[in-house]
């Protein structure tokens, strides 16, 4: 019996490393060892915070809310087209979008504050984005209840609604290191509803 402990306790913290890092995270604030590269800029708050009730023009146009959760974990990302950082990482949140999105992620854009239609036609176009949903949010009162203070901020929601986490400036949202830390967040908050 001796000899059996004397070979396995060497090994002991080696096997429980491998556990923790191959097990997803149970919540978001196990987010924290995947905050590499740019994601260190990424704050995760200790627990889920409700995020305000009020309403901006969802990518159809009509009034919907944040609160109003879509059973997804979504990155909302609020920017302006007269925003250099937000115009340099919108392809990275566009591809994003095409890699990840789906019944258990989406990436959701509002141009907030003055933003004209054609401006913001105009730069997707430019840019190619074609296939991102953008929303609206014309007089700033949703970047204003959310604490937006400049621009480009990005928010992690829970499938619940609540925002999880938050990050002040571009990132490359479609790097490894994004990915990796919205594929543990995901598997971290089950199936689909």
């Amino acid at each position: 019996m001796a000899s059996l402990s004397s070979a396995i306790l060497p090994i002991l913290p080696v096997l429980a490393a491998a556990l923790l890092y191959a097990a997803p995270p149970a919540n978001a604030t196990d987010l924290e060892p995947l905050r590499t590269g740019e994601m260190r800029k990424l704050v995760v708050h200790p627990a889920p915070e409700p995020v305000p009730d009020t309403e901006y023009l969802g990518p159809d146009g009509q009034p919907t809310t944040l609160a109003a959760s879509n059973g997804r974990v979504r990155l909302v990302n609020f920017w302006a087209t007269w925003c250099a950082p937000c115009r340099k990482e919108m392809p990275a949140l566009a591809a994003l979008e095409r890699a990840r999105g789906g019944p258990d992620f989406q990436v959701v854009t509002i141009a907030t504050g003055r933003n004209s239609p054609e401006a913001i036609a105009a730069f997707r176009e430019e840019a190619g984005i074609t296939d991102l949903p953008n929303a609206l949010d014309p007089k700033g009162r949703l970047a204003a209840a959310m604490g937006v203070a400049g621009l480009p901020v990005s928010l992690l929601l829970d499938r619940e609604g609540q925002e999880i986490a938050r990050m002040m400036g571009d990132a490359d949202w479609n790097g490894q290191d994004a990915r990796a830390l919205i594929d543990a967040l995901v598997a971290s908050q089950g199936d689909t509803p």
